[in-house]
């Protein structure tokens, strides 16, 4: 979120100062890992439908500039017991916003390619128009349509503190202190110590995905395997077709619900995190499940609605905040950048935001 502020503030011609507490990009939040879905039938809330179409379009634009593929678009699957959640609120959201879609019984998905094994009386939704990003590569081409545009991104350097009054900001780091007139807070995990004005509303959690060797890989190569979100017993998964390394990649949303301080918590992946996600794949995707070629760890920011904040500071109309992406959010992130340049530059954005705004929790 930061890397695409720092990108669209800089192309409208602001002066941008961006800080970066770990590498560019680096694997201390929740855009690690080669690669991130992005999905158009949110289940979640048919009102983020307009931010992911927005950001397709950026996302496109930015490779155009960029010089190399960040989009793939394999489609989408969602799937489980006809009532979930997932499934219906896919369907909704199809249904609001009119999106070209496919319904599939479990026996017809289970008839494609794809190696799914699921349950006949389950659904789908296939929708052809999302798929996935290259996250890592995203990141670096955000900062480097920064740095074309003149800003300055200053890596391994941590903000320490911090103040905003009618003048403007003040930010003290480990290595200086500037001085602006907007802030721009965009610190993951760490932004509720950071901003105790919303740390109330910010959990970090832990979080594993798993690469595991298919036996037979021909059914998870991207033109056979669109990226899906399951939401069976188990709980809710989600998955991608191999990419650039050895495995078919997934994971559990809230996967052990392990919460606390970025620092504490276990960064090591463990035997019972695999076993966690082998035992949904040999129950789903059993062609899948061959030897475990990776494991990793990532940290997701809670709020407790799950939604966005992205918004003005309550006290400091010239700080703005982008925080609490509940595991959810690097889909958005080229429409986040967006947003966020509105908000510090003109106070106010054009896109629907409402249902991020601080006060919902109040």
């Amino acid at each position: 979120m930061g890397s695409a502020a720092a990108s669209h503030l800089a192309a409208r011609g602001q002066d941008v100062l961006g800080i970066e507490r770990y590498d560019i990009p680096h694997s201390q939040g929740s855009s690690h890992g080669i690669t991130r879905i992005i999905r158009v039938p949110l289940f979640e809330d048919s009102g983020y439908v307009p931010l992911v179409q927005r950001s397709l379009d950026l996302w496109t634009d930015l490779e155009e500039s960029y010089g190399r593929q960040l989009l793939y678009r394999t489609g989408t699957i969602d799937f489980g017991p006809p009532d979930s959640d997932v499934v219906s609120g896919s369907k909704r959201s199809c249904a609001v916003h009119d999106l070209d879609h496919e319904i599939l019984t479990g026996a017809e998905l289970s008839a494609r390619p794809g190696g799914h094994d699921v349950p006949d009386d389950y659904e789908a939704v296939y929708q052809p128009d999302g798929g996935f990003l290259h996250s890592d590569q995203c990141i670096v081409a955000h900062v480097q349509a920064a740095h074309e545009q003149g800003a300055t991104i200053r890596a391994r350097e941590a903000v320490t503190d911090w103040s905003a009054d009618e003048s403007g900001v003040r930010v003290a780091t480990d290595r200086g202190e500037y001085a602006a007139e907007t802030l721009v807070m965009t610190a993951g995990a760490w932004t509720g110590r950071l901003c105790p004005a919303v740390a109330e509303y910010l959990t970090p959690e832990r979080n594993v995905l798993g690469w595991f060797q298919p036996t037979d890989p021909a059914q998870f190569d991207r033109e056979n395997f669109p990226v899906f979100v399951a939401d069976v017993p188990e709980g809710n998964f989600y998955g991608f077709p191999t990419f650039e390394v050895p495995g078919f990649k997934f994971g559990k949303h809230h996967h052990h619900g392990e919460t606390g301080s970025p620092e504490d918590l276990d960064r090591a992946p463990t035997r019972e995190d695999e076993a966690t996600l082998r035992s949904f794949a040999e129950r789903y995707m059993p062609a899948g499940t061959g030897p475990t070629m990776r494991l990793s760890t990532c940290m997701y920011t809670n709020t407790p609605d799950r939604d966005f904040i992205l918004d003005v500071h309550p006290d400091h109309p010239n700080v703005v905040l982008g925080a609490g992406f509940s595991g959810h959010g690097f889909k958005f992130a080229a429409a986040v950048g967006e947003v966020l340049a509105d908000l510090a530059i003109d106070g106010r954005t054009d896109h629907p935001t409402e249902m991020f705004e601080v006060s919902r929790f109040e």
